[in-house]
């Protein structure tokens, strides 16, 4: 059995943020490598592993049929998104002491009510560049982490079978998962508000004639033992549709493995 897994997925928007802006949100042309690692983890995610993504390649979306033609003939298309977003929310604390004393209940607005200007009261409007109908092949494979083999503290999942840990048999499990149609929750491509459909490839996905160096991109965030979160980016540059971000072998076409700049390197990764 192989040890490597490929995934097909699409969707009618997508917002892979750019770090450089703070307020307005900017999506990267491309999906970034940890957008599609939160993808395959919504379908199957385990302490025992993790996923290495190795290749990422945009494929023809299928576009409404009044969609413009110039429009489909483009590698990406962004469209802007005006829209109000909450600053904050109510606390648990502050609705139980509505429960106990009611008189003190006061609304929670989100027009502009209680705040002079046009912000309005908890709320922000912001502007979105989002790309528009999106569909990307994720192949990937699992590693072991130090988790895995050791004692268990909960019992196995239905779909799990029992013996050793090993990337055949969590491939074996993500393939299962995925030709049911079955996820620990929705994924979705950037932003949660942005799901996608997902399905195992049937080999008619077309990879996009689309070749461009992106510069640095984000490649995920390492999680560290000391509470501090590393980012990490790496050169990313798009040939033939693909986007080799492979950080442990050399693709086919002999390109080294990866570099992710800032991360700590000779500890295990942990995201």
């Amino acid at each position: 059995m192989s040890q490597t897994i490929s995934l097909k997925v699409w969707g009618e928007f997508a917002l892979f943020t750019r770090p450089e802006l703070k307020v307005e949100r900017l999506s990267y042309p491309f999906m970034t490598p940890s957008a599609a690692r939160g993808v395959l983890d919504a379908i199957l995610f385990k302490p025992q592993m993790r996923w290495n993504i190795r290749r990422i390649t945009a494929i023809e979306p299928n576009f409404p049929k009044e969609f413009p033609e110039a429009a489909r003939a483009q590698p990406y298309r962004l469209v802007s998104i005006f829209r109000n977003e909450i600053q904050d929310k109510i606390s648990s604390n502050t609705v139980g002491s509505w429960i106990k004393d009611p008189s003190k209940f006061q609304p929670y607005l989100v027009d502009s009510a209680g705040r002079e200007g046009v912000q309005g009261q908890h709320r922000t409007q912001r502007n979105t560049l989002a790309l528009q109908h999106v569909a990307y092949r994720i192949d990937a494979n699992p590693v072991l982490t130090s988790r895995a083999n050791q004692p268990r503290t909960n019992q196995l999942d239905v779909d799990e079978e029992s013996g050793v840990d090993s990337v055949v048999k969590y491939v074996a499990m993500f393939n299962r998962r995925a030709a049911k149609g079955q996820c620990f929750h929705r994924p979705y491509l950037g932003c949660r508000e942005f799901a996608c459909n997902f399905a195992p490839p049937d080999g008619s996905e077309k990879p996009l004639e689309w070749n461009q160096s992106l510069g640095l991109m984000l490649y995920d965030i390492q999680f560290g033992h000391d509470g501090v979160n590393h980012p990490g980016f790496f050169d990313a540059n798009i040939r033939n549709g693909a986007l080799h971000c492979d950080t442990m072998a050399a693709d086919g076409k002999g390109n080294p493995p990866i570099i992710v700049h800032g991360w700590h390197r000779g500890s295990e990764v942990t995201i």
